[in-house]
């Protein structure tokens, strides 16, 4: 069993909002380049690759990651974020992801449950559970023959959309996605940006997604940029309430 882990850090101080840079607007395929800013430091990285794979790289100590729950799955009370980026994030998102298979702030850390997180000493904040380690100790998982291993596809089919989130052995996160991806795919992309531990998030064109919120003028209201090519996309891009638990990135 996996888990995605939230760690306390001390509060933010008046984070300034996001900037959205040029790449995040690019089509074609290209090496990571800045994609967002918090002040003077880059806090968002994009790459496309050839064979349509988008990665978005984040600084932590520029952004942080918030678990939100969706309307139906979590669903229920005491969860800190809820079903759209709210009010309040507004003026602090820089990108939102989609979360994981369904449910059987701080720093993120990815790893095995009670083996590599949580970290001795840390409090946790959130805590999404989801299938074994697509990648542990930078190396792939062992079963990739074993389709069934990593999600039931729509129609059966082998190399469905697919999304990953990835952690670098120097605290980088890395969220990986594409449409028509095989298991290996995903891990092949992300082992070459030195991702050291990952887990598989959604999977199936209607659940993977990821956006870039980019802000016009003086308006401080997220314009959603789409980061995988010729994604369907989620209703109301995060920013009205959604039925599946999320991810928003979000300035410190």
């Amino acid at each position: 069993m996996a888990a995605t882990v939230a760690r306390s850090q001390d509060p933010p101080t008046a984070p300034s909002p996001p900037r959205v840079l040029p790449g995040a607007r690019a089509v074609g395929p290209t090496p990571f380049v800045p994609a967002a800013t918090v002040g003077a430091q880059t806090a968002a990285w994009i790459a496309r690759s050839a064979s349509g794979i988008a990665l978005l790289s984040f600084n932590q100590r520029v952004v942080r990651l918030a678990l939100h729950s969706g309307t139906i799955d979590a669903g229920g009370s005491g969860w800190k974020w809820g079903p759209a980026v709210s009010a309040g994030e507004r003026r602090t998102v820089v990108a939102a992801f989609n979360g994981g298979f369904k449910f059987a702030a701080g720093a993120t850390d990815i790893g095995s449950w009670r083996q590599e997180v949580p970290a001795l000493g840390r409090r946790v904040v959130s805590v999404r559970q989801n299938l074994s380690l697509l990648i542990d100790h930078g190396r792939g998982a062992s079963n990739l023959g074993c389709l069934s291993c990593w999600g039931a596809t729509l129609g059966g089919v082998s190399a469905p959309a697919r999304s990953a989130l990835g952690i670098t052995a120097d605290g980088r996160l890395i969220w990986a996605g594409g449409e028509r991806l095989t298991t290996a795919d995903l891990i092949n992309a992300l082992l070459a940006t030195r991702v050291v531990r990952a887990v598989e998030l959604d999977i199936n064109p209607e659940w993977v997604a990821a956006y870039l919120y980019a802000r016009r003028g003086r308006d401080t209201r997220p314009a959603p940029i789409p980061v995988v090519p010729g994604q369907p996309g989620v209703p109301g891009q995060f920013l009205h309430p959604y039925s599946r638990d999320f991810f928003t990135v979000q300035t410190r």
